[in-house]
């Protein structure tokens, strides 16, 4: 994961909108409770979450691959070990690899770009990692993590939160990057808090108050406006309250957010976002991975719990208004709203024999 270095079903919209209408919810909820709407045993980690267009969730399991899940259980829909996110299209599926940068374990299908059948059969696309080490939007590391994808037009989005950069990859495989987020300085006191400095390590508790970050480009996705919607992450020293969400033009091409003006912070003040996904209705939601950061989550070991964030778009200023509409969760990792606008979070994500989709009420 990037902290730690870290495509055809022929049916027609209206076919496909009635078919949606016509399925009962997975689960229903009760007295307002989270709802557990599968146990599927995931081999996790887990990644990614979306409903395809015949009504099913599919999870990016990244043990095994892209997970349908259906009433009682679920099937291998896609055997695709590694895979960390797919967003479907009317006529078939996008799907990712994560990561052969630093710290992440390289195998021959890592960093790749995929088109996935109506029937689960894979085909590659592109080589995300060749064009990491090639042009290297985000000089001078190296680190292809590719870790959230979108459809766009017959065209896919991918956020890459090695590369701090988004991409945009054409149906032949063709690559161009969309724009970067920016390095910026956010404070060392969450990362010192949790080491309990100054008893902790000396290398942690003798950090300058602020330091360079990462931004870790986690997220992405595309509005009711047309607009890209990238959530970053930000890196060590893991700092709180420091992510954000940007809003760059469609038309943008190397753009760089921080001074470029295709692009825009239109809401902040998260914790380590990890996804976002927006409702027909325009709503976003915005995922963070943990209150006291991804770094409590994948460094320590020891995760206090996430937040789920509404954020409504106002309709004449453009500001976005942001609310928790879920609390307390475990390692959410993922969000997906179906055609009802209910909200479905991938949660204990990276718990091997615990991960599990609920149904926010």
């Amino acid at each position: 994961m990037a902290p730690a270095g870290s495509p055809w079903k022929r049916v027609s919209v209206v076919a496909a909108v009635l078919t949606l209408l016509a399925l009962v919810p997975l689960a229903a909820g009760h007295g307002g409770d989270i709802v557990t709407v599968s146990d599927y045993p995931f081999a996790t980690p887990l990644f990614g979450l979306t409903h395809g267009f015949d009504g099913h969730l599919f999870v990016a399991d990244a043990g095994a691959g892209i997970v349908r899940l259906k009433r009682g259980g679920g099937d291998l829909f896609a055997a695709l070990p590694g895979v960390s996110d797919m967003a479907p299209t009317l006529l078939g599926m996008w799907a990712i690899t994560g990561g052969t940068g630093p710290g992440n374990p390289q195998t021959p299908t890592s960093s790749r770009l995929y088109w996935v059948s109506p029937f689960g059969a894979v085909h590659e696309v592109a080589n995300l990692a060749t064009f990491e080490e090639t042009v290297n939007p985000d000089a001078p590391e190296v680190n292809p993590n590719p870790f959230d994808v979108a459809a766009y037009g017959t065209h896919a989005l991918v956020a890459d939160a090695g590369g701090n950069d988004l991409l945009i990859v054409d149906k032949n495989g063709k690559i161009d990057w969309v724009a970067t987020l920016p390095v910026e300085p956010t404070p060392t006191d969450n990362v010192k808090s949790l080491f309990h400095c100054p008893a902790g390590p000396p290398d942690i508790c003798n950090l300058p108050p602020m330091i360079p970050t990462q931004p870790v480009a986690t997220s992405i996705a595309v509005g009711p406006d047309g607009y890209f919607y990238m959530g970053e992450l930000k890196g060590f020293p893991a700092p709180t309250g420091k992510s954000k969400v940007w809003r760059i033009k469609p038309t943008a091409r190397h753009a760089r957010c921080g001074s470029s003006p295709d692009c825009t912070v239109v809401a902040d003040g998260f914790t380590s976002i990890i996804d976002l996904a927006f409702g027909l209705d325009g709503t976003l939601h915005v995922v963070e991975l943990d209150e006291a950061s991804w770094f409590a989550v994948e460094v320590l070991g020891a995760p206090t719990t996430g937040t789920v964030n509404a954020c409504r778009r106002h309709p004449w200023t453009g500001a976005f208004k942001c609310v928790p509409e879920a609390t307390g969760l475990v390692e959410p990792i993922a969000a997906t709203v179906d055609w009802r606008g209910r909200v479905f979070v991938a949660t204990h994500a990276l718990e091997p024999g615990a991960a599990e989709i609920v149904a926010l009420p």
